[in-house]
């Protein structure tokens, strides 16, 4: 039996009490900083969808320069000024965490740091033994939320094999459009 308390979770095989620490992963898109410079950025997205259509040689030179610039995109210093995405992905875990009484740790897809490996290596540190990740992408058929996540799960499982993770996704459609409703009754409460 599994069940929640205080920001803990109780495991009970047998008849051993184990309390596991949980750490919610909030898993994020990512945004380039606007201050960002542009050609750099035209340069990055190019080398991406060329190498998307690119087969065979010649491809190391480009996905070498590729790796360059996106360690240099995600490493850009963030400001709510230059990142409001990144800002209000912060604030959204700081309100998760209060709210669930979780620690929470944020990673990105792209664009930003920490990306989604270094995101489940913090948590792992901060002494995770139950790491529940989700997402507010909010529909299925995104790439990030039906790929790109699950990619970095089995990642993590496989370097953590102790930890448990669960990915709490993709949400019922009608759980969706209820809080979608309560939001446009908010801003039109006559109907």
């Amino acid at each position: 039996m599994i069940s929640e308390t205080g920001g803990k979770t109780l495991k009970s095989p047998g008849d051993v009490l184990v309390l596991m620490k949980a750490v919610i992963l909030l898993a994020m898109h990512g945004a380039p900083p606007r201050d960002f410079p542009k050609e750099k950025l035209v340069e990055f997205f190019g080398l991406h969808f060329r190498l998307e259509a690119m087969e065979g040689p010649g491809r190391a030179p480009m996905e070498k320069r590729l790796r360059e610039l996106d360690r240099e995109l995600r490493g850009w210093p963030r400001t709510a000024q230059n990142d409001p995405f990144f800002a209000a992905s912060m604030e959204l875990a700081r309100l998760l965490a209060q709210e669930s009484s979780k620690e929470v740790v944020v990673g990105f897809n792209e664009f930003c740091r920490p990306d989604l490996d270094e995101a489940f290596a913090k948590a792992v540190a901060s002494g995770a033994e139950h790491i529940i990740v989700v997402t507010p992408m909010m529909t299925p058929g995104g790439e990030h939320a039906e790929e790109d996540i699950p990619a970095a799960i089995r990642r993590a499982g496989g370097r953590w094999p102790d930890v448990r993770i669960e990915y709490i996704w993709p949400f019922d459609q009608a759980e969706v459009a209820g809080f979608l409703a309560r939001q446009i009754e908010r801003a039109d409460p006559e109907g």
